[in-house]
C-alpha cells in the first residue's frame, strides 16, 4: 500500500533504528508505509537528509522520537522540515511525543529559556502544526505561532492500573512533591483512590530558589545601594524532615509524574513509602528517558514496578531491568494523525480533560 495514501506521507526523522519503532506502529495502525527518507551521519558528523518520494501538495507527518543524543534528534528533525518545505509539501506536521529541552521553560538566573528557542526553530523551519505529549509545562504551547495538539497519556496509565495491578483498590496515589501533588490528583479522583503527598525532600530542580528572580545575588554592597533605601530580604526558606501527608500504611503506593529521568528522588520517595508501611510500590510516568545508571538504581531499589509509555525508546533499559514496564500510545497518535489529515475535529481525544490534567 502506497505511503502517499490520499495525500497523506509520514516519515521517521531517525537515524537511530531503535527509534524508529514508534513510527512503525502508527503507519500499520493507519494501514499505510512509511515514506522513504535517508536520515544518516556523515563522517564530519552532519547530519543528512535524502527525501526519496515526492512530497509536492501533500500532508507530511514526521514522526520523530528523542534518541540518546539529542541535539542530533534536533538537527535531523529541523533539516527534514526544511526539506519537505523547499519540496513544496503543503503541510509539514511534527510528531514529536516527548518534546526535547521541555524542563529548560524558565529563566534561571542567567540561562535561558531553551523550550523557546527550539520552538522558534522549528516554526523557522517550516513547521506548520505540532503533536506531541504531556509537555512538562503546559505554558510551552504558548511559545509557538503555531497550532500545538498536547496530547494526554493518563488515559493508557489508568487502564493499565485497573488492568495490570492486582487489588487496585487497596491502592494511594502519592505525589513524590508538593508540585507534582495535581498530577497525583487527577489520577486519585478518576480511580476514585486516596492520595498522599511527600513533603520535604531534597530540594527540587523546579523550585524558585533556582528561579531568575534570585538574580542578582543577594550579597550587600553598600556602596551599590543609595543610603535612603532599605530593601528587604526574603527569608530563606528551609526544608522540614521528610514527612508523607496522607496514610500508606498496608497500601499499594503508586506513584505518579510526567517525566523518569534521573531516579534518585523516584528511590528516595519509596524507601520513605517503605518505612511508612506500603507494601508495594508502582512508579508511572508517560516519559521514560532513565539516564546513566537509572535502571541498575531501580532494580536495587524498593520500587517494584515502573511503567512508562513508548514514547521514547527504552529497550536497552528494559534489558538491564526486568522492572521497567511500557504502555503503547501508538494509539493516540495514529488517530491524531487520521483527524488532521482529514480536517475532523480533535476534541475527542480530549474528552474528560481538565486544567489540571
Amino acid at each position: 500500500m502506497s505511503a502517499a495514501k490520499g495525500g497523506l506521507v509520514i516519515f521517521t526523522a531517525n537515524s537511530n533504528p531503535s527509534s524508529r519503532e514508534l513510527g512503525r506502529r502508527i503507519a500499520e495502525r493507519l494501514g499505510v508505509e512509511l515514506g522513504k527518507v535517508q536520515v544518516y551521519q556523515e563522517a564530519n558528523r552532519e547530519t543528512r537528509v535524502q527525501i526519496e518520494e515526492s512530497v509536492r501538495g501533500k500532508d507530511v507527518f514526521i514522526i520523530q522520537t528523542v534518541s540518546k543524543d539529542v541535539n542530533t534528534t534536533i538537527m535531523e528533525l529541523l533539516i527534514m522540515v526544511y526539506a519537505c518545505r523547499t519540496s513544496c509539501a503543503r503541510n509539514i506536521i511534527g510528531v514529536i511525543p516527548y518534546f526535547p529541552y521541555s524542563k529548560q521553560c524558565k529563566m534561571r538566573k542567567r540561562g535561558s529559556i531553551v523550550s523557546k528557542l527550539l520552538a522558534s526553530m522549528m516554526c523557522k523551519a517550516g513547521l506548520t502544526h505540532l503533536i506531541t505529549m504531556d509537555l512538562h509545562q503546559k505554558e510551552i504551547q504558548g511559545f509557538f505561532n503555531i497550532p500545538v495538539d498536547n496530547l494526554r497519556a493518563s488515559p493508557f496509565l489508568l487502564q493499565y492500573i485497573q488492568e495490570e495491578i492486582p487489588d487496585y483498590r487497596n491502592a494511594v496515589i502519592v505525589a513524590k512533591s508538593p508540585a507534582s501533588a495535581k498530577r497525583a490528583q487527577s489520577f486519585a479522583e478518576r480511580l476514585r483512590l486516596g492520595i498522599a503527598v511527600i513533603h520535604g525532600e531534597a530540594q527540587d530542580a523546579e523550585s524558585d530558589l533556582v528561579d531568575g528572580r534570585h538574580s542578582p545575588p543577594t550579597v550587600k554592597n553598600i556602596g551599590a545601594i543609595h543610603p535612603s533605601l532599605e530593601i528587604p530580604l526574603l527569608i530563606p526558606k528551609e526544608k522540614p524532615p521528610i514527612t508523607v501527608v496522607g496514610d500508606v500504611g498496608g497500601r499499594i503506593a503508586i506513584i505518579v509524574d510526567d517525566i523518569i529521568d534521573d531516579v534518585d528522588s523516584f528511590l528516595a520517595a519509596a524507601e520513605t513509602l517503605k518505612e511508612r508501611g506500603a507494601y508495594k510500590i508502582f512508579v508511572m510516568a508517560t516519559h521514560g528517558i532513565l539516564s546513566s545508571d537509572a535502571p541498575q538504581l531501580i532494580e536495587e531499589s524498593a520500587i517494584d514496578e515502573v511503567v512508562v509509555t513508548n514514547t521514547i525508546p527504552h529497550e536497552i533499559q528494559k534489558l538491564q531491568c526486568p522492572k521497567i514496564k511500557t504502555v503503547d500510545i501508538s494509539m493516540i497518535l495514529s488517530e491524531a494523525i487520521r483527524r488532521i489529515h482529514n480536517g475532523e475535529s480533535m476534541s475527542y481525544l480530549f474528552r474528560n480533560i481538565g486544567m489540571d490534567d
